[in-house]
């Protein structure tokens, strides 16, 4: 191994750089939540308190299932739930399905030992952001996003699966949906600025207008890179309308059209709304069949000159 370098299981290199960056930045963040000190002021190590939050938050799960979920030795799990156990703050039940193995359940007294330390846990998290204005806020949140969704779902899985994420949309998400139309579009159909100018006109209208009750808008992201958008607007007090759903070509084929689309309808259906429109063009086939597969009717055709191009112009319907 040179100086230069570190080298993984799988032999990838990484820069020894890099190495101390994550090195530095796991100094910091510990000693920021306080991990060095008595964790949330009690006698408990972080590792009690996490398999604390997980029995408290599970319904009751097998220890071995639990140890291997937090990267934890089953001997060292197996003295933990004993100290737990002698404290009061367990049972075990037995298994039906496998009686070689216990569920473990926490008790009131369990539970009594637990919410204070939740709380402290929230307090301090609060604590963490509360002299940040908001916008650094959501800085911090968005950056804790971005790394927890580059470390869980790498792009270069062994496996090749990927996981995307939809989100609510943040500021500046709007200007990149009108800009990925307008590239897009630009460059696959051939549609002039016109088209960009409909998008822009669109999503102004749903910031100035957004009725949270009613609307809704996801963005995907990729590997923690924006990569898609859908929108439901609320066309009348029974009819929910699906808007400027798009992809980049690199987030093509992993049924995330799907995804969004059928988003959109089981909130329109949650909301009440008796049936959802959309508005499309015949060219647009991949759209179309996402439509027609989930039972979208094509109501309307008109044929029309936009956008420098001859188009065909459809309305679909969906009842709910």
């Amino acid at each position: 191994m040179s100086d230069n370098t570190s080298t993984l299981p799988e032999s990838v290199p990484v820069p020894a750089s890099a190495v101390k960056a994550v090195r530095r930045f796991n100094r910091f963040i510990t000693r920021r939540i306080g991990v060095l000190d008595p964790y949330l002021g009690s006698k408990l190590s972080l590792t009690d308190v996490r398999v604390l939050y997980e029995l408290a938050h599970r319904e009751a799960p097998v220890a071995s299932e639990l140890a291997r979920e937090l990267g934890l030795d089953g001997g060292y799990m197996s003295r933990i739930l004993r100290r737990f156990e002698q404290a009061g703050w367990i049972e075990r039940h037995a298994n039906a399905k496998d009686a070689r193995q216990s569920l473990v359940t926490l008790t009131a007294a369990g539970r009594e030992a637990f919410e204070p330390l939740q709380q402290r846990s929230r307090d301090e998290a609060a604590a963490l952001l509360a002299p940040l204005p908001p916008a650094r806020r959501q800085e911090v949140v968005e950056a804790m996003d971005r790394i927890e969704t580059l470390l869980s779902s790498p792009s270069n899985a062994a496996d090749g699966t990927r996981i995307a994420v939809l989100r609510d949309p943040l500021p500046g998400d709007m200007g990149w949906v009108v800009q990925q139309h307008g590239e897009i579009y630009g460059r696959e159909y051939g549609w002039d600025n016109r088209f960009e100018a409909l998008v822009a006109d669109i999503a102004a209208q749903f910031l100035r207008k957004f009725q949270p009750a009613w609307e809704k808008a996801w963005i995907a992201e990729l590997d923690g890179e924006r990569v898609g958008s859908v929108f439901v607007v609320r066309k009348s007090a029974t009819t929910a309308q699906l808007r400027m759903l798009i992809l980049s070509p690199k987030a093509r084929g992993l049924g995330l059209g799907a995804r969004l689309t059928d988003e959109c309808i089981a909130f329109a259906r949650a909301k009440g709304y008796k049936k959802m429109v959309l508005w499309t063009n015949s060219c647009l086939t991949a759209a179309r069949g996402i439509y027609g597969q989930r039972g979208f009717r094509l109501v309307k055709t008109e044929p029309y000159e936009g956008f420098g191009q001859q188009l065909v112009g459809e309305t679909w319907e969906l009842k709910l």
